[in-house]
């Protein structure tokens, strides 16, 4: 479900649930032509009612709205029901809910076109790489794994074979990709060395490798057939080599159903 708690009039309230429904609004504008946009942050709730109501009257045909969205209610659904089916911008905010706008806007433009060039393009596709993606970047934060990376050092399985490797192999991308061997074979598929460390930091600061890599990765390990199982911990298992953070990865994925599906 995409919202834990009421949202509107007598609503609990909470800004992410609150934020999310702002989104709804948004992706339904359409319906209730001419409501301007709701600002996406979680907070003016008496506007955000108001938006819900004229939502539930002029869509639902409600006699008496309600101005509230709870869980598992007929408005919920409705606002689901309503959205246009194509990936936008606006379902790319929903799905990693604490994105900033920022990196929303800097990275759909590159997902949208990147996604579809490798078959990232089905609902339960995209689903699955953007749940796994909004794990990994921590919701669009980093490009970079946090962590030093003298961990992977001396990983024969990563190919860092070389003193440094760790460090100079770290995760990068959105979906992380790790290691010498990884970097290398990137690398050789774009027909660019990527294992000096001016070029290996490129994987962070050019947002088109960090979605690249990401898709490129995906690819190479033929995800789009195990998240054609729907089976998240499979795809877990090949996106992190075991199973941290698979509570999160789950719950980004039935957000990102309810968005796409």
């Amino acid at each position: 479900m995409c919202i834990a708690k009421s949202v509107g009039r007598l609503g609990k309230n909470d800004r992410d649930d609150v934020k999310t429904v702002q989104v709804l609004i948004n992706l339904n504008l359409g319906h209730i032509i001419p409501l301007a946009p709701l600002p996406e942050d979680g907070l003016n709730v008496l506007i955000t009612a108001e938006a819900i109501e004229q939502f539930q009257t002029r869509f639902m045909k409600m006699t008496v709205p309600s101005g509230l969205v709870e869980p598992d209610s007929d408005t919920l659904e409705a606002l689901r029901e309503g959205m246009d089916p194509a990936f936008s911008e606006d379902k790319l905010q929903g799905i990693p809910i604490h994105a900033n706008q920022v990196r929303v806007r800097r990275y759909f433009p590159l997902l949208d076109t990147l996604m579809e060039t490798n078959l990232i393009n089905t609902p339960l596709r995209m689903a699955h790489f953007l749940a796994q993606l909004g794990h990994e970047s921590g919701e669009l934060r980093y490009s970079e794994e946090i962590a030093s990376g003298e961990a992977y050092e001396g990983r024969s399985d990563l190919g860092n074979t070389e003193p440094g490797d760790g460090q100079r192999f770290k995760g990068r991308g959105l979906i992380q990709l790790t290691g010498r061997a990884n970097y290398r074979n990137y690398g050789l598929a774009r027909g660019m060395d990527f294992t000096t460390d001016a070029t290996a930091a490129l994987l962070a600061t050019e947002p088109l490798r960090a979605v690249d890599v990401s898709c490129w990765f995906w690819t190479v390990h033929n995800l789009n057939a195990v998240a054609d199982g729907d089976d998240v911990e499979a795809v877990t298992r090949v996106v992190n080599g075991g199973l941290r953070g698979l509570a999160d990865r789950t719950a980004k994925l039935v957000r990102a159903k309810f968005f796409l599906m």
